[in-house]
């Protein structure tokens, strides 16, 4: 499946956990969640953005396409960590985060 490439799995059973993580992660939480409530506010924009530039022009928009593929990424990213999935820290500013599916074929 992953020939030549060193993926690691976001949502993948973790045994240890940290206890002072787990202290840490209410006062982070709060600051990344103000931070992706504030992203997703503009992603949500540009949603709308987007379908309008679908409705005139019949195509998207690559900058808008690639800044809501961005807020959905460190969505997905911050959820694993705030729902105790992970003990790995996101940023607080969003970075690069990519997420991929395996299609059985």
């Amino acid at each position: 499946m992953n020939e030549g490439h060193d993926l690691d799995r976001l949502f993948a059973y973790e045994e240890p956990a940290s206890r002072l993580e787990l202290f840490v992660r209410i006062v982070y939480g709060f600051l990344i969640s103000i931070v992706l409530s504030i992203y997703g506010m503009i992603a949500g924009i540009c949603i709308f953005l987007q379908w309008f530039v679908i409705l005139l022009l019949g195509r998207r928009s690559k900058a808008l396409g690639d800044f809501i593929q961005g807020y959905l990424e460190y969505q997905v990213h911050v959820l694993a960590y705030l729902n105790l999935m992970t003990d790995r820290r996101p940023s607080i500013m969003p970075g690069d985060v990519e997420i991929y599916e395996y299609v059985k074929k």
